[in-house]
């Protein structure tokens, strides 16, 4: 079967997830699975989960919250028919005491029955409709991960969890601005509107062309940085936090879920 990227964006939701839980994809998953809302992903012992949960709550941009699995157990039903969390993001993060300590193409030899998964919605759910209204995006169409970073902006502590705001940029042409803020701004469960459009530095980010995850992407003339709250938030908040074990999705490589991608909030289509 072909698994290459180009091949992957005309296939269906179920198609993508196979390809990824047989190992046959691990790249970035922005432009696939159409019509779908995808979600970063963070694994923690039960312990830490109700503070988490409070994290969520207070930081709703960075971190909407669409799905937490029961503890113990790796299946995300309410997002989707079949969805095994630990195996299908195309890649992981391991963080042992805030620190990463590996990436792995799965989790099945490091679930534990204390472990509980949440899903947090993705920009790259909106993108499709910003490219149905002819809006370009550079990293999809040369193939490259968004470019993300750490801002200055500071998050709603809960518990050991806090830091500052992760951010993804897209190029928007300045005179398409505001419909891509209305636009975007329909996806709730997937970080909303941008949360600044503009100078790169009034946010902190001094150099807009080393992202601190994900590729760099130009910024043509006629074109406006625009930043949206990013769920890699989480995972700066995790390395404050310096829990034991925290597993998440690799930025970039998103969990793709049976949820419609403009629900406001997640409904899954009954069995067949």
């Amino acid at each position: 079967m072909d698994c290459t990227y180009d091949r992957l964006r005309t296939m269906d939701t179920d198609a993508v997830r196979a390809a990824i839980r047989a190992g046959r994809y691990r790249g970035h998953t922005a432009g696939l699975g159409a019509g779908k809302l995808q979600a970063n992903v963070v694994i923690i012992p039960e312990r830490y989960a109700l503070d988490f949960m409070r994290y969520c709550q207070r930081n709703p941009k960075p971190c909407p919250l669409t799905g937490v699995t029961d503890t113990g157990d790796p299946c995300m039903t309410t997002l989707g028919r079949d969805i095994d969390i630990r195996t299908d993001v195309p890649a992981y993060n391991v963080y042992r005491d805030g620190i990463l300590a590996d990436t792995v193409p799965d989790i099945r030899a490091l679930w534990r029955e204390d472990l509980v998964a949440f899903a947090l919605g993705c920009s790259f759910t909106f993108e499709r409709a910003l490219q149905d209204a002819g809006v370009p995006l550079w990293h999809i169409d040369h193939n490259t991960t968004v470019p993300m970073f750490r801002s200055d902006m500071d998050t709603t502590p809960a518990g050991p969890f806090a830091g500052k705001m992760v951010v993804s940029m897209r190029a928007i042409p300045a005179d398409r601005l505001d419909e891509v803020r209305a636009i975007s701004r329909r996806f709730p469960l997937a970080h909303g509107g941008p949360v600044h459009a503009g100078d790169p530095a009034a946010i902190g980010i001094a150099d807009i062309g080393r992202p601190d995850w994900g590729d760099p992407a130009p910024v043509a003339a006629g074109e406006v940085p625009v930043f949206w709250a990013c769920g890699v938030t989480p995972q700066v908040a995790v390395e404050q936090a310096g829990l034991p074990l925290c597993i998440t999705h690799r930025p970039g490589r998103m969990l793709i879920t049976d949820v419609a991608e403009d629900a406001e909030v997640p409904v899954i289509p009954p069995k067949r």
